[in-house]
């Protein structure tokens, strides 16, 4: 945007402020990119709600063995992820690297639902070479085993926690942050977010509909009917790719070449600066202070959420143990997430506005306390009781499973509330004012590897604690250890927030200070 445009727009003031503060003429560059949000949220959901099902109902498996895979599997396949980003980005184009990494996630997904899923039988081990496998290693291997056996639903798991950390953390931010000043991210980022949660209603609605196909093909004697589920969500994948790159293209040709709307300068100076070789690079990255906050606070919600969430899933498999059951609820939850985002979408974008960057940061940590707290201590009272005991709640009786599993969901509702509009918000805003080189490896290395390893992080703390425990232990037996644990992360979570904030407030200062120098020096 050029800085004649940007003096004269006005400010907004009353309920304009509050409900759309964005300029007539930024729609242009605004729609295009809430709507790439929205394809891309759309696809997270189908991918991490599959992939829920697909693990946790597989033969020998349970949401136990989550952790397993996150940590053997998700952490592995990340840091490689990295390694061939970094030489991607010394060689490649960033529009081409888009490209690239989107078509890779379309192909496997387009492959697997065509291929993959209806030859699984004939690809995984069989029960019978599954037990024999158990017979012969020690309990501490039981769920791995169970993984290895299901090979192709784990890479299935795999590549949908990448595309969180790939499309979402990377691809998608990486390009707001190259293309938006911090007073538009102000504006931008929080209706990105209530933009984009409309996907998660088109992802709640195709849930529903690829489990009616598949309840329909069950009872045509296709089996469960999954394979029908499976196909209808992977070809919806696919076609949300296409989207994605027809519109990332629309932007590069109509947005990126309009002054009023972005500084080509931005990308002459990245094009000037001189590539780092890999290990240069990870010096660059891991010597900064101001990136290694920003990966406390990525890994305190990662390992915080995790800890809370896999416990609750444990729960799921208990209550629904049929897929297209399970496909369904997990439908039904994307809805109501994303109903809630929405909302916290126009409280965070005001907040934003109005509150100083670290109060908007400290809300997330504070509501994942608050609720964690609720659920562990139900929890709790729920190890004393059997799963499907009825209990009297305000005049109803629910099972003892089915009430930990509505806590549950409230719980990671309102977390992902504020995480999906607070939380990336203000995440984000931080990268803004860092040169380029750290603003595009560096958010790399914190958004893929440190996402990873935070997820991992609760992963290798489940992981020990069930080989510890023994085969026979449950997610739900752990609770009185895992819910201290949550609570020593969100201090150290709030603690670098705290620290990170007068480091981002001068940086940013200086940033906008080169910049009045810089239009200064070209009007003269």
């Amino acid at each position: 945007m050029s800085a004649k445009t940007e003096s004269a727009a006005p400010e907004f003031t009353g309920w304009r402020k509050t409900l759309w503060p964005i300029h007539n003429y930024e729609l242009k560059k605004f729609l295009p990119m809430a709507l790439m949000m929205l394809f891309i949220l759309f696809n997270y959901t189908l991918m991490r709600d599959t992939k829920d099902v697909l693990v946790s109902t597989a033969p020998g498996c349970a949401a136990e063995a989550f952790s397993f895979l996150k940590l053997g599997g998700v952490l592995p396949c990340a840091v490689l992820f990295m390694l061939i980003y970094v030489k991607m980005a010394n060689v490649m184009s960033s529009e081409k690297i888009f490209y690239t990494l989107i078509s890779a996630f379309m192909i496997f997904f387009g492959v697997f639902g065509i291929v993959l899923y209806p030859l699984s039988s004939s690809l995984h081990a069989s029960p019978e070479t599954l037990a024999a496998w158990r017979e012969a290693c020690p309990d501490a291997f039981y769920w791995p085993l169970a993984l290895i056996a299901n090979w192709t639903y784990s890479l299935f798991y795999i590549m949908s926690e990448l595309w969180g950390s790939i499309a979402i953390s990377m691809l998608f931010w990486q390009f707001a942050n190259a293309t938006t000043k911090v007073n538009e991210s102000k504006r931008f980022y929080a209706f990105y977010g209530l933009v984009g949660n409309v996907g998660l209603f088109c992802s709640s609605g195709m849930l529903r509909f690829a489990s009616y196909v598949g309840k329909e093909a069950a009872k045509a004697g296709k089996g469960d009917g999954y394979a029908a589920n499976i196909f209808v969500v992977s070809i919806s994948i696919v076609a949300a790719c296409l989207a994605i790159m027809f519109i990332y293209r629309w932007i590069q040709k109509n947005v990126l070449t309009d002054p009023k709307l972005f500084d080509p300068t931005q990308i002459k100076a990245k094009k000037s600066k001189p590539k780092l070789s890999l290990g240069e690079s990870f010096k660059c990255i891991f010597s900064s202070s101001y990136l290694g906050l920003l990966l406390v606070i990525v890994l305190g919600y990662n390992i915080g959420i995790n800890l809370i969430e896999m416990t609750w899933k444990s729960q799921i498999r208990v209550a629904f143990p049929d897929k297209n059951d399970y496909s369904r609820f997990m439908g039904n939850f994307s809805g109501v997430t994303a109903a809630v985002t929405i909302f916290f979408s126009f409280v965070g974008m005001n907040i934003l506005q109005r509150c100083k960057w670290r109060t908007a940061a400290l809300m997330t940590p504070v509501m994942l306390l608050g609720t964690g707290s609720i659920f562990f201590g139900l929890l709790i009272y729920a190890r004393a009781h059997s799963p499907f005991e009825q209990v009297q709640l305000l005049g109803m009786t629910p099972t003892v499973v089915m009430l930990t599993v509505v806590v549950g969901l409230i719980q990671n509702v309102l977390s992902k509330g504020p995480k999906y509009t607070l939380f990336d918000s203000t995440k984000q805003m931080a990268y803004i004012p860092l040169d380029p080189e750290l603003k595009t490896k560096g958010q790399a290395a914190v958004e893929v590897v440190g996402g990873r390893f935070g997820k991992s992080g609760g992963a290798f703390i489940q992981s020990v604690l069930l080989m510890i425990s023994g085969a026979g232990a449950t997610l739900l037996d752990l609770s009185p250890i895992i819910a201290p644990i949550v609570l020593v992360i969100v201090v150290l979570w709030v603690m670098a927030i705290c620290g990170l904030n007068p480091k981002f407030l001068a940086l940013t200062a200086q940033r906008e200070a080169e910049a009045k120098e810089a239009s200064k020096a070209k009007a003269e």
